[in-house]
Parts: C-alpha cells; sequence; structure tokens
C-alpha cells in the first residue's frame, strides 16, 4: 500500500485552483514561497522528528528540545536565513521552547519600551543569542491582574540601584516559558518604589544566572513548575519560578522609554506617550489569532482527510461502506471548523494591517484608535483562541476511538495549544474589558465623538435598534448586506440593553460585577461581528484562480450561517429575525455543506502542510492510515519484550494462584 495515493479520487472532484488556494492561505506568492521551502527543509531533516515526542520521559523530551533548538540556530547560521525564514523554521519544528519566548516576548519587550540606548545594549546580545531572555510577569497570586502583582523593585539611592526583592510565596514569579532552566535573563515586572512611594508596575532587565557557568546568581530561586497536561505538548517548555531575596540591579535596567527614575530617585516620564506600550501589546495578541488559525487549520486538515478515509455503515449489496465524510452530521460537525478556519486566517491577516496602523499613529501621537484597537486585539484573542480549543477537542471526536491515540496528532495537538486560552489575558477577563469598552462607546453615543474602526457600525445605532430582516427566501441570506445588518443589528442591541441595565444599578462597578454574563455575550457578538465583516470584505478583494472566489464565498456563508443557527437565541430574543427567517438561513448552511464536499480534500490541501508538521497518523497526505496505525503500535516501548515489566512479580502469582505467598 506504500506510494498509493488513497485520496486521489477525492482531489480529482475539486473545482477550483487548488495551487491558487494555497497562494490566498499563505498571504501572498512571497509568504508562500517562504513557506513552503522552509517547511520541506523541516520535513527533510531527520534531526526534527518529532514522532516519538509523547514516548519520552520529560528529562529526555526537554534535553530533545534542547538539541533542537541549538541545530536549528546552527541551521538559521549556516543557511543565512533571514529574520522571516528562521521565524518559519521555529514555526515548522512545531514544538515549544525556550526560543518562543526570546523572540515572541523578550526581544520585543525591550524594543517596545527600552531607551534607544538600552536597546543598543541589549538587543545586540538577544540577536546573536549571547544571551537568552524569558518575560517574567504572572506571579503565584496573580496572573490577568497585572496590577495586582506583589514583586518590588526599591530604588537605593545610596548605590544608584533597585533592589529586586519578593514579599511573600505568592509573589514568586510562576509560569515564565524559557525560565526554569535555560534563560539568562528576564524582563521582570515589579511594583517600582522610590522615597517609600508605589509608582505601579514597571519592567526590569534582570540577570538570573551566571554567563560562566548558568547557576543563579546569588539571592535568586529558580526552577521549573513541573509536568503539564499531555503527553509531550507543553512539556518541552521550561515553565519556570523565580524568587528573589534583595537582588541589586543597575538603575539603567529598568526599561525606561516611558517613565524614569533620575540618579537623585525621582520618578518622571519621558516626553514618549505611555500608550506606545500598547504598540507591543497589539503585535503579541495579532500573532496570538494568527496562530489559532494554523492550530485550527492543522486539527481540521486531520479530521477532514481521516472523515474521507474512514467508512462505517451504509454498505448494501456487497458495496463498500460509507464514507463518514458523508454523513450530515460530520459535515455539520466538521465544517464549520474548516470555515472557522479560513475566517481565522483573514481576521489575523487584517490585524497585521491593523497593528502597522496603530504603530503609526503612535508614532505621530495619534492615539484616537488606540482605546478601539486595544478592545479589539483583545476580543479576538479571546474568540479565536476558544473557538480553536474548542475545534481541536471536536476534531478529535470526528475521528472517534482513533482520534484518542497520541499517533493522531490531535491530543498533543490540544495539550499544546490550550494554553492560549489563559496566557497574554485570561480569555473571560478580556471579554469584560471588550464589554467596557462597548458600554462606554454607547454612553457616548450623540457626544459630537463618533465611534470609530470596528464599533463605527454604533454610529447607526438608531436605524439598527430599529430595523428589521427582510429575508424572503433562503437565498437573501447570501446577501453580504443583509448578512452584516443582521450582526450588526444583534451586536448593538445586546449592548445598548447591557448598558441601560448596567445604568439601573447604585454604582457601574456593582452592575458590571452582577451582569458579567450578559457582557461576556455581548462582547462576543461584536468579536463575531468583527471576524464576519472582515472574511466579506476580503471577498470584495481581486482574488485569481479558477474557482477560489466562489469556494471562499462558500466558507464565508458556512461560517456566519453557523454562527447564526448557533446563536439564534440572541438574533430572535433581539427581535431581528423571526423564527422563519432562522429556518430559513438553515435551509441554506444544509445547502452550503453539499458544496463544500466534493472540495473539502482540496481546501485542506491548500494549507499546503508537510506530514511532518501535521504529525498525525490519521492527517497523512497519502490516506494510508491502517497499516501505519499497525505499524507505530509495535513502537511503542511496552511492546519492546513480549513479556511485560512486571509480570513475575504480579501477573504470575494471579494466575497461579500464589497471590499469598508473592513477596509483593
Amino acid at each position: 500500500m506504500e506510494g498509493v495515493d488513497h485520496l486521489a479520487d477525492e482531489r480529482k472532484k475539486a473545482e477550483f485552483d487548488v495551487q491558487a488556494m494555497k497562494i490566498v492561505w499563505a498571504g501572498s506568492s512571497h509568504a508562500f514561497e517562504v513557506s513552503d521551502r522552509i517547511s520541506k527543509l523541516v520535513a527533510n531533516d531527520p534531526a526534527f522528528r518529532k514522532d516519538e515526542r509523547t514516548m519520552l520521559p520529560r528529562k529526555e523530551l526537554f534535553k530533545n528540545t534542547l538539541r533542537k533548538a541549538a541545530y536549528a540556530w546552527k541551521r538559521i547560521i549556516e543557511l543565512h536565513l533571514t529574520e522571516e525564514e528562521a521565524s518559519r523554521l521555529r514555526f515548522y519544528i512545531d514544538e515549544p521552547a525556550y526560543t518562543d519566548l526570546h523572540w515572541g516576548m523578550f526581544v520585543p519587550a525591550i524594543k517596545g519600551q527600552g531607551t534607544d540606548e538600552q536597546q543598543q545594549q541589549w538587543l545586540p546580545l538577544a540577536y546573536k543569542m549571547k544571551i537568552i531572555g524569558c518575560y517574567a510577569q504572572t506571579e503565584l497570586g496573580h496572573g490577568s491582574n497585572v496590577q495586582g502583582l506583589e514583586t518590588t523593585a526599591s530604588f537605593d539611592p545610596q548605590t544608584d540601584e533597585f533592589v529586586i526583592h519578593s514579599p511573600t510565596l505568592t509573589s514568586s514569579k510562576w509560569w515564565p516559558g524559557g525560565l526554569g532552566k535555560v534563560s539568562t535573563h528576564a524582563v521582570v515586572y515589579a511594583r517600582l518604589i522610590t522615597d517609600g512611594k508605589d509608582h505601579g508596575v514597571h519592567g526590569f532587565i534582570v540577570q538570573l544566572r551566571k554567563m560562566e557557568d548558568h547557576t543563579p546568581l546569588p539571592g535568586i530561586t529558580v526552577g521549573d513548575i513541573g509536568m503539564k497536561f499531555g503527553n509531550g505538548a507543553y512539556n518541552t517548555m521550561d515553565n519556570g519560578v523565580l524568587r528573589f531575596e534583595h537582588v541589586r540591579i543597575p538603575r539603567n535596567q529598568m526599561l525606561m522609554r516611558v517613565s524614569q527614575v533620575t540618579r537623585e530617585g525621582k520618578y518622571k516620564q519621558s516626553d514618549v506617550p505611555r500608550q506606545l506600550v500598547y504598540g507591543t501589546m497589539v503585535y503579541v495578541r495579532q500573532t496570538i489569532v494568527v496562530d489559532a488559525s494554523y492550530a485550527l487549520s492543522k486539527a481540521v486538515c486531520i479530521a477532514t482527510r481521516y472523515s474521507a478515509v474512514r467508512r462505517q455503515f451504509g454498505s448494501q449489496n456487497g458495496k463498500p461502506e460509507t464514507q463518514v465524510i458523508d454523513y450530515k452530521t460530520q459535515q455539520s460537525r466538521l465544517f464549520p471548523l474548516l470555515a472557522s478556519a479560513y475566517a481565522f486566517r483573514f481576521v489575523g491577516e487584517w490585524l497585521k494591517w491593523l497593528y502597522t496602523d496603530v504603530t503609526e499613529r503612535l508614532q505621530a501621537n495619534d492615539f484616537s484608535t488606540l482605546p478601539e484597537a486595544h478592545a479589539c486585539t483583545a476580543g479576538l484573542k479571546s474568540l479565536t483562541t476558544t473557538a480553536t480549543a474548542d475545534g481541536i477537542e471536536e476534531c478529535r471526536k470526528l475521528c472517534g476511538g482513533h482520534g484518542y491515540l497520541c499517533s493522531s496528532g490531535l491530543p498533543e495537538l490540544f495539550a499544546v495549544y490550550v494554553p492560549a486560552c489563559t496566557y497574554e489575558g485570561d480569555n473571560i477577563v478580556l471579554l469584560l474589558q471588550v464589554a467596557r469598552f462597548l458600554v462606554k462607546t454607547v454612553s457616548q453615543i450623540g457626544t459630537g465623538k463618533p465611534p470609530v474602526g470596528t464599533v463605527s457600525y454604533m454610529g447607526r445605532i438608531e436605524q439598527l435598534m430599529k430595523c428589521s430582516c427582510n429575508v424572503q427566501k433562503a437565498e437573501d441570506w447570501l446577501k453580504p448586506s443583509q448578512v452584516l445588518e443582521a450582526f450588526e443589528a444583534r451586536a448593538v442591541r445586546m449592548s445598548v440593553s447591557c448598558a441601560q441595565n448596567v445604568s439601573k444599578f447604585a454604582s457601574p462597578e456593582e452592575g458590571f460585577a452582577e451582569l458579567s454574563a450578559d457582557l461576556v455575550e455581548a462582547a462576543v457578538a461584536h468579536c463575531q461581528l468583527i471576524v464576519v465583516s472582515k472574511f466579506i470584505e476580503k471577498l470584495k478583494q481581486e482574488i485569481p484562480g479558477k474557482g477560489v472566489k466562489q469556494q471562499l464565498e462558500v466558507l464565508c456563508g458556512i461560517y456566519y450561517l453557523f454562527l447564526l443557527h448557533k446563536h439564534q437565541g440572541d438574533f430572535l430574543a433581539t427581535g431581528y429575525v423571526t423564527p422563519k427567517q432562522a429556518s430559513l438561513a438553515n435551509d441554506l448552511l444544509r445547502s452550503l455543506y453539499s458544496k463544500v464536499r466534493p472540495n473539502a480534500i482540496a481546501l485542506v490541501d491548500s494549507f499546503n502542510y508537510t506530514d511532518h508538521f501535521l504529525g498525525s497518523i490519521l492527517g497523512r497526505y497519502d490516506g494510508n492510515v491502517y497499516p501505519k496505525l499497525y505499524e507505530a503500535a509495535w513502537k511503542d516501548p511496552l511492546n519492546d519484550s513480549v513479556l511485560p515489566d512486571g509480570y513475575y512479580e504480579y501477573v504470575r502469582p494471579l494466575l497461579k494462584q500464589e497471590i499469598l505467598t508473592a513477596k509483593l
């Protein structure tokens, strides 16, 4: 069965140009070329194999990750890879490692919050990996509430130093990736105290380990926090614990782009606006949204291919059983996830533009769009990561019992991905931030300050509060203007209802606390509107390739109609649609599933993932699933011997009825 493409018949059914769709997914011809070349480079190098990862003990697993990270750096230097190519290389190695935090958090923090002099001092060292950094913010007792952090940085004017200290057990830094065993330095967030006054949380560059022998510096207690959820998975990362016992650092190691402490110990703001710090946050959250589209698309690719390979029931007159992908129950669970992967890809693309736009405005001292950009990125981070984590688990279930095997790739993918729902802001906390922004926006309507960006629809609040859906037949739900009005009316009405209900309480804070569940739902409605509108905007662009745009239109329809069906209660309760119109939407959704069916394999092929990157026997490109599952089973360490360790001590005495005389 080797060398046979078991999915060839499925691929022949494609009604669009797959190569053109690959370029749409990648974002551009250049991005496709780089991704294609680098992914194959990784896949063809045995040093990056990962099929044994879920069977390794923690110490071996971690050492193997260190080896891969060092080897990757060697290849980056040997091949003179650009920053873009190096980033793709790390992505396709597909293994959480300390380098993720070094490049993804430590370097951006210094770029965003360090002065020009600090950047000149630290960035060359970080770029050459002469130092390895992490991002030490979260503590044992505080995560999402950054203002509640307890670590202190007290200025000592006698020595021109800050004294970093962990005053309580709960002030221990807890969770930073790369901290446990590898990082030499950290950007540490601590309460700045000068002359007995607390100036709130600021960032400091702190050396943790000696450069000569990697042992912790005096006053520093540091280690790994232990095993985490799943086999392999995020256990390749040395998430750490860190405590300070009056550790001294020079004053110039406070990140001072936005605020400074003078030699005399005076605290002052610089000319650089404090809002610039938010640029880094927008950047990080934008990358998380892009990562969500990749993680979800991996799971969907595995589940779609396996659904076409797997046959169950329905055989008559000796004919083959029915492909699982032909069952409507399978399609109604799988195809909305396929559509979501594309939707998240396009909203991620738009967020890259937004980050550039925000950065340019900040540099020109224009902060007008910042609150909206902050709320938008917070909400989309929450929406996409929650949907992706749930979607990966749904894909595992869609693969039946075999999805539970580590060799399916899905349990590990879920365990690797699910922390995204918590890091960089707990998803519910982020939605409550979005809801506060929405309530504030509603309260400012009519004050002469028109809402901008993703809340500009609230400028038409009167019309959206009164209008009703005029869908007569199912096909009317294909009109973009009709769809946008439906999602805008739902979002506006839920936000207005929340704002009115909050205002009935003695204080806004009491209202927010009591109505938090409703506020979260209003925030979700707003964020779903953003994703739908950006998908529709994408379809207004010129998209080359035979049948490509038509396929994307079908996927867009599935995405918004699935949301309309799932949140039907919102659309009915806000009075915009009638039960009959909701029923017509569902009829159309079913017909769109039938349109995706012949193209399903080609649509996941368009992600252009190598078998190495997918790391799944069920998701193999050639569909040769069963022989490979059988082969993989015999590679498990339990099968190294015929008799298991412990047979003579524990099993044989039972079988021989000698349990009472056995030396247990």
